[in-house]
Formats: C-alpha cells, structure tokens, sequence
C-alpha cells in the first residue's frame, strides 16, 4: 500500500529536522546555521524548508527553496557552507561567494568560527536566488515548454517512425 504525504507534513519536519540539526551541532556552526536561517526567512517569507539527501552515511542537508533548490547549508569541521544552486547566475557585487568558485553553476559561502556575513548582502543574493530560479521556470516568450518525460517520448516516436521507414 502507497501512502501519500502532505506538503504541509513534509515542511513541519523538514523544519523540524534543521532545528534538531542546530541543536546537535550546539557550537559556533549550530549558532551560524540559526542566524543564516533566520536571514533566509527575512529575504523571502516564502522559502520552503527541505530536508535532502539522508543516507547511512548522513543524517541529511538543510535545503531552502522557492520554485527550485536557492541553497543548501551544509556543516563541516571547519566551516558552515552555503552551496547555490545557480549561483554562478546571480551577481554578487559584495563577493559573498568564496568557495566553488570554479564551477559553471553553484556558487558557495564558507563561513568560519568568528566570522562575520554581511546581512544586506547575503539577503539581496538569497533574493537574486529566488529571481533567477523563477526566471528558469518562467516559460519562454512564444514556446510552450516541454517536460523531460515529454522530450523522450518524442524521441521514441521518432526512432519508431525511422526504423519502420526502414523497413
């Protein structure tokens, strides 16, 4: 028997697993996660709170949505990282980004014991976040968007189609 979930279930324990995550770190990097928490909350009232990726080998990452994946935080040793998902798309006139630098999509901040975020900074780039993210899902001016399910099935049409001509 498949039993559904309820979106509003689903968001009570993610938020629920991220206040127990803060708790169990209960260092500098707990105290970090709360206070860029709380400025992701500030920068959009409407970002959804997920919890991704459990596995045996991980108890699991804080992910903070809005019509996709804005950021991740992640807790190491040393630092706390906040991974973007399109980063690499947002201006960050402040260089908030210091970590994954490299890359042609995410962006990261890592944040070290001691170290100071600029709030206006890093509540305009959770802004940017949230914009581009619902730029991407934006349809395109003039052609109907197409899912993946769809783009394969029309694949399959087409092969079909050239191997009876084929014959």
């Amino acid at each position: 028997m498949k039993t559904t979930s309820h979106p509003h279930s689903e968001a009570k324990a993610a938020s629920a697993s991220i206040t127990n995550r803060i708790e169990e770190l209960g260092d500098w990097r707990g105290k970090t996660l709360a206070r860029v928490r709380q400025l992701i909350h500030d920068a959009d009232p409407d970002i959804q709170e997920e919890w991704k990726w459990a596995k045996a080998a991980s108890p699991g990452t804080p992910v903070w949505s809005h019509d996709g994946s804005v950021c991740t935080g992640e807790s190491y040793k040393q630092v706390v990282k906040l991974t973007f998902a399109r980063g690499a798309f947002i201006d960050d006139p402040k260089k908030l980004f210091n970590s994954s630098l490299e890359g042609n999509t995410r962006r990261a901040i890592d944040l070290r014991e001691g170290e100071e975020i600029n709030e206006a900074a890093f509540m305009q780039l959770i802004r940017a976040a949230v914009a581009a993210n619902s730029a991407a899902r934006a349809p395109v001016s003039g052609k109907k968007r197409v899912s993946a399910k769809q783009r394969v099935s029309a694949r399959k049409r087409v092969s079909a189609k050239k191997r009876a001509t084929r014959k």
